[in-house]
């Protein structure tokens, strides 16, 4: 007897999602190099369910910023795991560089996170969130 598939796509308003992203977990972002090969790094994310984004702080040098600048609006993947609960956000991403976007890219970073590190080459991966998957 197989079993039937179990849909794991989660609303971005579900409380669950809300807790789970408001913990310390950190993620891994996998974006896709110019050869097809996906390129895994651990992140921390933050989560805005009202504005349907994640963002990522990062250097403007770093190769996952600099994979999504030069195919603007690429297809990413962001997974947290902790233990037996996940959730992966899938989404299009953009490189933003102006001071107001990462201002607020590290205010929710410190909430979510700790003070990040002074960076004056730091841009914020933006990412416009197409489906949350997981099992929260």
């Amino acid at each position: 007897m197989s079993r039937a598939p179990v849909d794991h796509r989660l609303d971005p308003r579900d409380d669950r999602v809300a807790r789970f992203c408001g913990e310390r977990n950190l993620a891994t972002l996998t974006t896709v190099r110019p050869d097809g090969t996906p390129h895994v790094v651990p992140v921390g994310v933050t989560f805005d369910a009202g504005a349907g984004l994640a963002r990522v702080i990062t250097s403007r040098t770093s190769r996952k910023a600099r994979l999504v600048a030069a195919a603007p609006g690429t297809a990413v993947a962001v997974c947290h795991v902790d233990g037996r609960r996940w959730l992966t956000i899938e989404g299009r991403a953009v490189v933003r560089t102006d001071p107001a976007a990462v201002r607020e890219a590290e205010r929710r970073y410190t909430e979510r996170y700790r003070p990040p590190r002074p960076n004056p080459d730091r841009v914020v991966i933006e990412i416009t969130v197409t489906r949350l998957l997981g099992s929260l």
